[in-house]
């Protein structure tokens, strides 16, 4: 399909030094792979990542196409986001699916009919099943608040403030079945400030998490193994 964008692209804001440790330098123009990038988000809230990734392709910094945005909440935000840059959005509301693998049986069917061959999970508040991992083989990313293996699952922020740690992060990862595991792609980590709380932490990682995830989602595509299949 065309891609189609909004006309006003919002590019993540530059950093100031004194809020990140390490932030890896991004590329105004990201690899491009042998083989497009046909991409399809799974999101359960907001979809501020969506939009990231969205204004990185708007903007000719990632080589892709965004097919569609698929979302398990039928108030998520994401589906006003999505319009606004002329993506479809397609409701599966995870409530009206028997079981876990049944709900990821339809994502895989609405994916393929969309042609997507990389599949972004962008918030996606569900835990997915070997069902879609087979499906979509190294070609599933996720985006954790937390430097993996430290803190996976629910309210990762919230963990790093309980235990006092004095770094904390974001990392891009390939999915596999156990939760916020697989090989990492990319991380960027944020300092946590004396009267930092889990408002004021996550806003920092999220603008991290909007810079590298672009990027994560090239350097994955222009790995030999995508390129073979």
């Amino acid at each position: 399909m065309q891609q189609r964008h909004h006309t006003q692209i919002s590019l993540p804001p530059a950093i100031a030094m004194s809020d990140v440790l390490i932030s890896p330098p991004i590329p105004k123009v990201l690899p491009t792979p042998a083989r497009p990038i046909r991409l399809g988000i799974l999101a359960s809230g907001n979809g501020s990542n969506m939009a990231a990734i969205a204004a990185a392709i708007a903007a000719g910094q990632l080589q892709a196409t965004l097919e569609v945005v698929i979302y398990n909440n039928p108030g998520a935000k994401v589906a006003a986001r999505a319009a606004e840059y002329g993506i479809p959005a397609v409701l599966l509301n995870h409530r009206e699916f028997a079981s876990r693998e049944a709900l990821d049986a339809a994502i895989i069917d609405t994916l393929t009919a969309h042609g997507v061959n990389w599949v972004v999970m962008a918030g996606w508040m569900r835990r997915v099943t070997q069902v879609l991992i087979d499906a979509f083989p190294r070609q599933m990313l996720n985006i954790h608040p937390s430097l993996l293996p430290s803190f996976p699952g629910v309210r990762a922020v919230d963990q790093a403030i309980a235990a006092g740690v004095k770094v904390a992060g974001c990392t891009v990862h390939h999915v596999e079945l156990a939760v916020d595991s697989g090989p990492t792609i990319m991380q960027a980590v944020v300092p946590v400030l004396p009267k930092d709380t889990a408002t004021t932490l996550q806003a920092r990682i999220q603008q991290q998490e909007h810079r590298i995830y672009p990027a994560a989602i090239a350097i994955a595509a222009a790995a030999p193994s995508f390129h073979a299949r």
